[in-house]
């Protein structure tokens, strides 16, 4: 996922077209699915929780990470 910041949400483009958003306050909540606004599909989030608590205290930056394949 790709921090989208007019969006101000992570998203992840799906098959249908649409895009999977997730929100900070997401993952505040613990939230660990992203479903498609359009179609059935959800995809299942991973992040390390630690990346989050520590970016929790001063703005909030995701890491660079490497894309993963979803099937």
């Amino acid at each position: 996922m790709e921090w989208n910041g007019e969006l101000q949400a992570f998203t992840y483009p799906c098959p249908c077209g649409y895009l999977f958003q997730f929100t900070k306050e997401d993952l505040k909540l613990g939230e660990e699915i992203a479903r498609c606004p359009s179609c059935s599909l959800y995809i299942t989030v991973i992040y390390n929780i630690e990346d989050f608590l520590e970016s929790s205290k001063k703005n909030f930056q995701p890491t660079k990470q490497q894309p993963v394949a979803i099937a």
